[in-house]
């Protein structure tokens, strides 16, 4: 858990005084990520940096799971702390493995359990250690060199990680890729993060909570779905944007709005027996799976009123299908694509999963914003 507390920043200037950080107060819980936004200038690197005494606080506060790290050397400070920034850092003239383990060997670490450690993290992140360890920063891509970056930080088990925007360099494929691949690592690890973007979607796609700085303050810190829905004032609600509402989309997956009840038939079925489910229901579609359970078409209630046989005579193509943990985003994005207003869910292995409809994803985004977030805890990351 981080705490901070009236955590103040003011440098002093040829023109007087600037209050950088203004009695900063903030709680982030133990395993969860805190996203600081707000325009240039408004204090949110100036307060992470005060975490791990990059900026000396003025005044205040700063509490890393109950101890006062004003006690605390600077240096053995920063060693307990990941710490990941843009530009990533790693010394040019190490090995992947060596850029890596340099915090380990520093606390003391043996040599073998080093090593054990960089091949686990690489891994973790999707890279292969067998290729990767040996290589040097100048014979990766960048977005391989920016994971590295993040798991050099995670090296020594730090309880608490700083990442001053650790993507926004990175293109956007590749940093969907890395968030995804991050997300993965946080679901496993569950560290304490403090995480400072200017891009309110990436804010809302990794955060637990974000804090939104002007001029120094916090102006709201709540959860990703409450500064969407209930902006604390003008100045959020211009920040966040006026598509805030379609942002909420990321927080819920088609998991939390599918309908598992939906009406699905084989192709052998007969017409009679697909009639009764169809009609039965309000979206008066059957799915249509062959022997594996996989979604393979689709017949209409309408078309098969008065129609005898079996409904393989009668079936459509399905426009598409969705994972069932894709966000709501996506899965939007796919009906508008097509021209649907429903779509067929499917789990891992391609099997039917249930139906997500147009009027369940709108339900869903009228829904108290207070229970939008916890519907979604759980299934956060299955998009990834």
């Amino acid at each position: 858990m981080i705490q901070l507390e009236d955590l103040t920043k003011t440098f002093s200037t040829p023109n007087g005084p600037v209050v950088a950080a203004d009695k900063v107060n903030m709680t982030v819980p133990t395993g969860e990520i805190c996203v600081l936004l707000g325009p240039s200038g408004c204090g949110k690197t100036t307060a992470l940096k005060m975490i791990n005494r990059l900026i000396m606080p003025t005044s205040g506060r700063i509490y890393i799971n109950g101890e006062d790290t004003t006690q605390l050397n600077k240096f053995e400070l920063r060693r307990r702390i990941g710490y990941v920034i843009q530009q990533i850092g790693l010394f040019p003239n190490m090995t992947i493995e060596e850029n890596i383990c340099v915090v380990p060997k520093m606390l003391g670490w043996d040599a073998k359990k080093a090593k054990e450690r960089a091949a686990e993290l690489t891994d973790l992140v999707g890279l292969d250690p067998h290729q990767f360890l040996h290589r040097f920063p100048k014979e990766l891509s960048g977005g391989q060199q920016q994971r590295i970056g993040v798991i050099r930080a995670l090296a020594a088990d730090p309880p608490v990680m700083l990442m001053d925007e650790p993507f926004g360099a990175i293109d956007p494929i590749n940093r969907e890729i890395i968030q995804n691949e991050f997300l993965k690592m946080q679901e496993v690890l569950k560290k304490t993060i403090i995480f400072v973007s200017h891009d309110i979607d990436e804010a809302v796609k990794m955060a637990d909570k974000i804090a939104i700085f002007r001029g120094g303050k916090i102006e709201q810190y709540d959860s990703p779905s409450q500064v969407l829905a209930h902006p604390a004032n003008p100045f959020v609600a211009d920040f966040v944007g006026s598509d805030r509402t379609l942002k909420r989309l990321r927080l819920l997956t088609a998991v939390d709005v599918r309908d598992i009840d939906a009406p699905v038939a084989s192709m052998q079925a007969s017409v009679e027996e697909v009639l009764v489910s169809a009609k039965s229901h309000a979206n008066r579609i059957v799915v249509l799976i062959d022997a594996d359970r996989h979604p393979v078409a689709y017949v209409t209630a309408d078309e098969l009123s008065g129609a005898t046989g079996v409904v393989s005579d009668f079936a459509h193509d399905l426009p598409t299908t969705v994972p069932v943990g894709a966000d709501l985003r996506a899965v939007v994005s796919e009906m508008l694509s097509h021209d649907t207003m429903w779509i067929t869910c499917v789990d891992e292995r391609g099997h039917f999963a249930g139906v997500v409809t147009q009027p369940a994803v709108t339900a869903a985004l009228g829904q108290k914003s207070s229970s939008v977030r916890d519907q979604a805890t759980d299934a956060r990351l299955a998009n990834v």
